[in-house]
């Protein structure tokens, strides 16, 4: 009889199911490091007099200090059967206690361009703090109150009298904690009688029951520490085998994930054999060689030495089809199958960190490359290849660059639909409005120390002419001296099409903009040629392309519509679908950042965009379509001025308010436009340089800028476009660009071009010595 049997006999006998075992994969919230904030190992910024305003979707509570864990184990106690809770009588409030101060928020408001921010709104006092516990609608289970968190491992924020920093802030990774020891566990002397280990009271429900299902406070903060713990571990792997008992449990762990209809769609296959790992190293090298080369390099993962190194392999495999026949839910979603194989990975994962054990993922390995080399049925998938073994210590980053910092919980966390983000306890607030609320001005303290430090460097004062205006923004941007590489970078091609289209503005059939998609994927284009050059990764989205785009890689599917209306006849959008196409923009950069790169390049593809990007630069500049149309791809002079009447008729047709900039957008831009404004304004509440490209981009940033004026902060204008709407636009946006060429292409071409400028100031200005370190006598 499996434990499986034993568990459905014992509930046969008590009639029912044990609540304390749900099969669900719901879980309490784990008390992470942190839930707000952006990414981890980001610079700081807002240390200065012109500190960022806190966030208000990105408050949370101080987590509480950890109880010491046993002796016995890393973790503490884990017991099989629920603990007795003890009763305790309610703490007394102390009435001489202050109450808790107000946290500083600021109103969800769209600052228009010309228009002043709102006074600040008084803050409600926050709630005081509830039960433990509270039953959920479901069965009367209680949800466990948050966890202590460990002093050891927990990241540490120094006190501060400053506003916490929000989502867009580079704080600094925390000091690293000391490297912890591994090894296989040593079992201490028996002692004759040890006490066993208090648990925390049981949490009362409203009727006054004292339910059982929780855990006390020591074995939920073992929990939670061992998931927060649970890193990707690169190398370091000690010879040391791992006892097969301790392997039996960490696979018992991961046989225990849910699976709809506990149809346990995985299998482990254990890989010792030496000759099987050198033949999964040889294609882990393999892949090595044709990963994206800049990301690659600061981003590693464990690869072909891991393989080697780690005294043992685990293949997690799938069978999509297992349970399908007769499993409950299975016959209606197959696909969850792969779902379900990944939680026993995570399963598998945790509990080989509370063993002391370290997990690599091999992912540079083509996945059916691997599944032959592992002579597995073809009905098989591999969803998981890991190096398991003890581990000299668990780093708190990766061996080389930053550490890809991952999404905030705040991200993705939406009420009732999907949008609406905010916290438990939180208002719930649109992306838009997070984002707009996020973005803050240049750290003047971190630009004086930059502009020091340019007049202290071993070269004349003002040598390095714009670069040095660059680095001084750079560091403004990160809020300090000298600002993190501008590396790696990633350059994000937004796709559309366009109704005005059918007015003739174009030699170009409008199908080129689909078979332009596939030619970036296949990585024959211009941008394409360049990134390569420069290191950068090519990301493209759609947004609006008329036709069907098959899943593939580097294509992200953010399509609201089928392209645009004609603008002559209308708005080219309805305000949703501009509204959409921003927060889709904001979310794409969202997801770069998060996946550690620290440069956002701007690209564009949609065959007839230049003419509503002329129509915007003439409503946000006040500009005569005249002088803010160009050729775009090559017309003759006829087709010109008949592209200069048809901006004209747009104009008439959809009347500009000043005080609606999205309005406008929706009214004049198209999908890609606006998918761009929003990346722009994504990139500014992140804090991260934005590298503008031609005039769709120019006319984005104006959009960008006239919702939110300090967006404009971490601009770049990468190149001077030759059509003369891109002039119109930096000249409002008080920009330079980096390189003129008379380039019109698009794609992202001009501005990959100016992004070995940027990184080189921001170089210049961390690595070039000052003259009194180099003992260089200065002029007099």
């Amino acid at each position: 009889m499996t434990k499986d049997d034993r568990e459905d006999a014992r509930r046969g006998e008590e009639g029912g199911q044990d609540p304390s075992r749900p099969r669900g994969g719901g879980s309490a919230p784990g008390a992470g490091p942190r839930l707000g904030g952006l990414l981890d190992g980001l610079p700081e910024t807002g240390r200065g007099a012109q500190s960022a305003p806190a966030n208000p979707f990105r408050q949370r509570a101080a987590p509480p200090p950890e109880p010491a864990p046993d002796p016995a184990s890393a973790y503490g106690a884990l017991p099989l059967d629920p603990v007795p809770a003890r009763p305790a009588a309610p703490e007394e409030p102390d009435p001489g206690a202050p109450p808790p101060p107000p946290s500083g928020t600021r109103p969800n408001v769209i600052p228009f361009r010309g228009g002043e921010r709102p006074a600040e709104a008084e803050p409600e006092p926050p709630a005081p703090p509830g039960p433990a516990g509270h039953p959920s609608k479901a069965g009367g289970r209680t949800e466990p109150a948050a966890p202590a968190t460990d002093p050891a491992h927990a990241e540490q924020r120094p006190a501060t009298t400053e506003p916490e920093q929000n989502m867009h802030a580079h704080e600094p990774a925390a000091p690293p904690p000391e490297p912890q020891p591994t090894g296989p566990p040593v079992r201490p002397a028996p002692e004759a009688a040890r006490p066993a280990p208090e648990t925390a009271p049981a949490p009362v429900t409203r009727s006054g029951e004292r339910p059982d299902h929780a855990y006390g406070e020591a074995e939920r903060a073992a929990v939670y520490r061992a998931i927060r713990e649970s890193r990707d571990v690169p190398t370091g792997f000690r010879p040391d085998p791992v006892p097969h008992d301790v392997l039996t449990r960490v696979l018992e762990a991961a046989h225990q994930a849910p699976s709809v209809g506990h149809s346990q769609p995985w299998d482990f296959l254990v890989v010792d054999e030496p000759g099987l790992r050198t033949r999964v190293s040889d294609l882990a090298a393999a892949g090595e060689e044709h990963a994206p080369g800049t990301r690659a390099r600061v981003l590693p993962g464990p690869g072909a030495r891991a393989v080697l190194d780690a005294p043992l392999n685990i293949a997690v495999t799938v069978d999509p089809a297992r349970g399908v026949p007769h499993a409950p839910g299975r016959h209606a979603r197959p696909a969850t199958a792969s779902a379900a194989a990944a939680l026993a990975v995570d399963n598998l994962w945790i509990a080989a960190r509370a063993e002391g054990l370290g997990v690599g993922w091999v992912t540079h390995v083509d996945e059916r490359e691997l599944a032959r080399a592992l002579d597995l049925p073809p009905y098989l998938d591999v969803v998981a290849y890991l190096c398991v073994g003890y581990v000299e210590e668990f780093p708190t980053a990766p061996e080389s660059g930053p550490r890809a910092p991952g999404r905030p919980l705040s991200w993705a966390v939406h009420h009732d639909r999907y949008g609406r983000r905010g916290l438990p306890g939180q208002e719930p607030t649109s992306l838009l409005e997070e984002t707009i609320t996020a973005i803050g001005a240049l750290d003047a303290r971190a630009m004086e120390e930059a502009r020091d430090r340019q007049n202290r460097m071993t070269k004349p004062p003002g040598s390095l002419g714009v670069l040095e205006e660059v680095a001084v923004q750079l560091a403004g941007l990160a809020g300090e001296c000298p600002p993190p590489l501008p590396q790696p970078a990633a350059v994000a091609v937004f796709a559309g099409d366009h109704g005005v289209h059918a007015q003739g503005v174009t030699a170009w059939p409008q199908e080129v903009t689909a078979q332009m998609v596939h030619n970036f994927l296949g990585g024959g284009a211009v941008v394409n040629a360049f990134a390569a050059q420069v290191g950068a990764e090519v990301t493209v989205v759609d947004v609006g392309v008329v036709g069907d785009l098959p899943p593939a890689a580097g294509l992200l599917n953010r399509k609201v519509a089928r392209g645009t209306a004609d603008f002559t006849q209308g708005p080219a959008l309805t305000r949703e679908q501009a509204l959409r196409a921003l927060e889709g923009g904001i979310e794409v950069a969202r997801e770069l950042v998060s996946a550690g790169n620290r440069c956002l390049v701007t690209g564009d593809m949609g065959i007839a965009n230049t003419t509503p990007a002329a129509a915007l630069v003439c409503a946000f500049t006040g500009a005569d379509p005249a002088r803010a149309t160009g050729r775009g791809t090559g017309v003759d002079d006829a087709m010109f001025e008949h592209k200069v009447d048809v901006v004209r008729r747009a104009l008439a047709a959809n009347p500009v308010d000043p005080a609606d900039p999205i309005g406008t957008l929706a009214a004049l831009g198209g999908l890609e436009h606006a998918a761009l404004a929003g990346f722009v304004l994504g990139g500014a509440a992140l804090r991260v340089p934005v590298l503008l490209d031609g005039v769709i981009a120019g006319s984005a940033a104006l959009a960008a800028a006239a919702i939110s004026p300090e967006s404009v902060i971490a601009c770049f204008a990468g190149h001077r476009s030759s059509e003369p709407g891109h002039s119109l636009a930096l000249e409002h946006l008080g920009l330079r660009p980096l390189v003129d060429l008379e380039m019109r292409l698009g794609e992202g071409s001009g501005a990959l071009l100016a992004l070995p400028l940027v990184q080189g100031a921001a170089r210049a200005l961390r690595d070039v010595a000052t003259f009194d370190d180099a003992g260089v006598s200065t002029a007099h």
